[in-house]
Parts: C-alpha cells; sequence; structure tokens
C-alpha cells in the first residue's frame, strides 16, 4: 500500500494524496529493488533483488514510465550504435511538425559516402556517392541496417553538416529531459564526446515508441536491400525473442556491447537497455532475461483515472486556501504480480500557487518511489477555478508566508 509523506510547506513542496486514496491495494511479488541513485549497482538475488551481469541496465513499462529495475544507469557511458536513436528522433519530430517529408531526398556527399558508406568501417546502408535517397528510405537504412552513411545523410541533409546537427541533437535531447548526454557524430563511432546514460537512452526509445508509432515499425523489418546489396536487420533480439521488435544493438572499445530492445506481450511493452558488455552473445542474453523477468514478474496497476482527484496543492491570496489537482491521461505503475508493493507517492511541486488560479494549470507532477527509487512520475493539473481572495485573507496569507520564510531560512541556517 502507499505510505504518505508530507513534508510541511516547502518552497519545493510534497504534499499527501487526498485522503479518498490514501490505501491503495497493489498486487506485487518479493520486493524488487533497484539502485539507489543508479551508482551502488542493483542488490543481489540472494537479498531478494535481480541482478545482471551487464554493468550499466535498465528496464521500462513503456506506457507508464514504469521502471522495474536499474544498474548504474545514471553513469555516464560511450552509447555506440544506441546513439542513432537520438539521430532518429531529431529527424522524426522534424517530419511530425512538418518541416520534412518522407518523400524528400538527400544527396550523398563524398564526405558521407567515405566516412559511413563502401570505404567505412562500420554498419551501412551502401548509400552510393552523388545519389540521392529519399528519407523514408534513409530512415530503412537506419533503423534496419544501423547505416552510419544514412544518419550523416541525414545529418547533412537537414543541417547543413553533420557537426550542425549534433548541436540540434544536444538541444533536442534537453528538451526530452535528457540533461547529461553529449553528443561528437550523429553515428555513435568513437568519439569522447559520446555519452548517454542508459536512462537517458532508454527515455529516448519510450519516447520513440509513444510518438512515432508507425515509424516504429520499421524497426522489426527483417531486411533491406539497396544497391543491390540484401542484409539482415542487425537487431540481434527479434531472432532470439518472438515478442521483440524494435532498435539495436550496437559496440565500442570504449563503452563495450551494448543494446537498446523492446518486446511486446499480453498488452504490455517493455524496454530494455544493456551496455558494457564484454561479449556480443551476453549483451542479447541479459537484455532477453531482463525482458523475461519483468513479462513474468509485473502487471500494470491503475492509480488513477484521467481527471480523478490526485491530491491538492496550496493557493496564495485566493478564496480557498487550496486547488485540487488530476491528471489528463490515466497514471498506471507496473507492481510485482504476487505480493505487495510498498509505495510512497508524493506530489512535488514549486508554491504556493498566487491566485488567481485558472483550470488546467500545470502544477508539478506526482512522483511515485518504489524503494526509495522514481518507479513513475505523471504530470498534474488544476481541477478548478480559484478567484483572488478579500484582502483579509491575502494579508493573513502574507503573514503566513513571512513567517513560514523566516522559518525555512532559520532551519536551514542550522
Amino acid at each position: 500500500m502507499f505510505r504518505l509523506q508530507n513534508f510541511g510547506w516547502l518552497r519545493h513542496r510534497t504534499v499527501q494524496i487526498a485522503c479518498a486514496v490514501l490505501l491503495v491495494a497493489v498486487a506485487a511479488a518479493d520486493a524488487v529493488h533497484a539502485a539507489n541513485n543508479s551508482v551502488q549497482g542493483a542488490p543481489k538475488k540472494e537479498d531478494g533483488g535481480y541482478d545482471t551481469d551487464a554493468p550499466n541496465a535498465i528496464l521500462i513499462e513503456a506506457s507508464s514510465g514504469s521502471i522495474l529495475f536499474e544498474k548504474n544507469a545514471d553513469q555516464l557511458t560511450a552509447p555506440s550504435t544506441m546513439q542513432k536513436l537520438m539521430t532518429l528522433e531529431v529527424v522524426l519530430n522534424a517530419i511530425q511538425k512538418g518541416e520534412l517529408k518522407l518523400s524528400d531526398d538527400y544527396k550523398v556527399s563524398t564526405n558521407a559516402w567515405r566516412k559511413g558508406g563502401a570505404p567505412s568501417i562500420g554498419p551501412k546502408m551502401f548509400a552510393a556517392i552523388n545519389s540521392r535517397i529519399l528519407i523514408d528510405d534513409l530512415l530503412r537504412g537506419v533503423m534496419i541496417t544501423n547505416g552510419n552513411d544514412a544518419c550523416i545523410v541525414l545529418a547533412e541533409g537537414m543541417s547543413g553538416s553533420e557537426q550542425a546537427f549534433t548541436e540540434r541533437m544536444t538541444k533536442r535531447a534537453r528538451e526530452l529531459g535528457l540533461t547529461q548526454a553529449t553528443f561528437g557524430n550523429v553515428t555513435g563511432m568513437p568519439d569522447p564526446n559520446n555519452k548517454m546514460t542508459v536512462r537517458e537512452i532508454a527515455k529516448v526509445a519510450r519516447h520513440i515508441v509513444l510518438n512515432y508509432p508507425e515509424q516504429y515499425q520499421l524497426f522489426k523489418e527483417r531486411e533491406f536491400t539497396w544497391s543491390r546489396v540484401k542484409q539482415q536487420n542487425l537487431n540481434p533480439l527479434l531472432a532470439s525473442m518472438t515478442s521483440a521488435d524494435g532498435f539495436m544493438a550496437g559496440a565500442t572499445k570504449d563503452g563495450g556491447y551494448g543494446m537498446v530492445g523492446s518486446a511486446f506481450q499480453n498488452g504490455q511493452r517493455l524496454i530494455v537497455v544493456v551496455n558494457g558488455v564484454d561479449d556480443p552473445d551476453d549483451r542479447v542474453t541479459e537484455a532477453k532475461k531482463l525482458l523475461e523477468w519483468g513479462f513474468r514478474n509485473f502487471e500494470t496497476r491503475v492509480l488513477f483515472a484521467p481527471k480523478q482527484l490526485v491530491g491538492y496543492a496550496r493557493v496564495f491570496g485566493g478564496e480557498t486556501r487550496s486547488v485540487a489537482l488530476s491528471s489528463t491521461i490515466p497514471i498506471t505503475v507496473m507492481v510485482q504480480r504476487n505480493g505487495t508493493d510498498k509505495l510512497i507517492a508524493r506530489i512535488v511541486y514549486n508554491g504556493p500557487l498566487p491566485a488567481p488560479v485558472e483550470p488546467g494549470k500545470p502544477v508539478g507532477m506526482l512522483r511515485v518511489l518504489r524503494n526509495n527509487n522514481v518507479a513513475v512520475e505523471a504530470p498534474l493539473q488544476t481541477m478548478d477555478a480559484v478567484g483572488v481572495g478579500s484582502t483579509t485573507r491575502r494579508a493573513f496569507d502574507g503573514v503566513s508566508e513571512l513567517v513560514g520564510g523566516f522559518f525555512r531560512t532559520s532551519i536551514g541556517k542550522l
């Protein structure tokens, strides 16, 4: 059941959930522990957790973003081919916004051909020099064959140069909440500036699944032919797991062997990322084991329906002293099937909110923690309008905030 905590009226507030949902039963098996801040590693099996031989790993549920397992998930590593997900996201986002069309074409420059094509080392779609290729085909070249040449052609076509495109990648990454990722190129080939965490890779992967479902289907196409060269899909998980249907694998000397994969079973989609593995077969084995463990042990539970009352936020100078909060989408979390997961649910926001308050105003988030690690986060918004209160009410709130601010300052100096 939920254990709710109230940390008082701090500037960055954590408030308890509405009384009507103080106790929410959830089914679960033995407690699953994730790495605390991802730096110490996950507990061993004998301690009641799950372990993997992969140095860096994360397993999430796609719909809710629930984190089922993590190990060193915030450690920056060389992402190798998995970095191409960020390259793809920039292109797919531009298509979604109408800046590009799948029927547009780009020229294969000498640079793209030399660095990523036939003369180069690494995966390629065999784009012919000086030819023009539709964006639709370039996407297949990246998503099926991991083509470095396809990535560079897309980058040069969209931004004029690979370097300019990496700047666009960084900007877009920050918009998606990737705070640590840096990019030295668009292919993931060895470069000291290519750094991502497995959590960030999983976040991009989930974003692609949820926001570009039609293009995501390209990941599962089994072969791709270009320039009379037929290539099999380079994602080894597709041949190892029947329910797997997406993403890619790669390796660099600095980052080791890694992969990001996804599988769909019984209405659930899980996404796994592993990195730093010493052997190419082991990365597939570890990714598959994590996915199978997740499907076997977890199920989805709805915590709050859309528009259902979740809790309250404090209002300053309003007709009422608080406003109700809800979510526009269902708030779900993955829980273990046979047992009781102890979750902590908190509403986190910056407040109090100054009156007037309009309905539908975004206000912080609901953060659900499992064993002190974030299991899921969901944005919240106000359910009602709150008008400006009387002069007496505003004066009272002003004095309350003044005293509260003095108290916070005094505590901070202790």
